[in-house]
């Protein structure tokens, strides 16, 4: 048995010590927000974060997260008023919207180390989370625009 938080909630699984995270989140947690890309930690759809940093579900071994905080676009924000999923939304960044639960995800880290992201730090932290849509300027609107409600009083 494998004992974890996942967004805020006690969570345990008895799945084999070698199942990707990624499968017990969305077929035992049933949170399908994270989604499953390439399978091989390369494209960043899987991203979730993990005692508060971004790593990739598809990869990740559920035995490796063992006591660990587990966090999904889910518990990011239930409510949606976190400032990457306000700025989503004010700049229209998706088009298709299939990777944007990872890129989230992986900003929401960005913005943790990098509170005024500058374009080479945005290049250097979401070069990893791929976009079949070619959405990349929209992201980087939405995560400059966030980095500014970060600012705000009472965000």
């Amino acid at each position: 048995m494998y004992n974890m938080t996942v967004n805020g909630q006690p969570f345990g699984t008895e799945a084999d010590a070698e199942t990707p995270l990624l499968w017990v989140l969305r077929d035992e947690a049933h949170l399908k927000g994270t989604k499953f890309g390439c399978g091989i930690g390369m494209c960043g759809a899987c991203t979730v974060h993990v005692d508060g940093r971004a790593m990739r579900a598809c990869i990740t071994p559920i035995a490796a997260v063992a006591g660990c905080a587990i966090t999904t676009i889910e518990g990011l924000s239930p409510d949606g008023t976190h400032p990457l999923q306000r700025a989503w939304l004010a700049t229209q960044a998706p088009q298709c919207g299939y990777c944007q639960s990872g890129q989230i995800m992986q900003a929401a880290t960005l913005l943790k180390d990098y509170p005024q992201p500058t374009d080479a730090n945005i290049d250097a932290v979401m070069s990893g989370n791929l976009c079949r849509c070619m959405a990349y300027v929209r992201i980087r609107k939405a995560i400059k625009l966030a980095a500014g409600m970060q600012e705000a009083p009472g965000v």
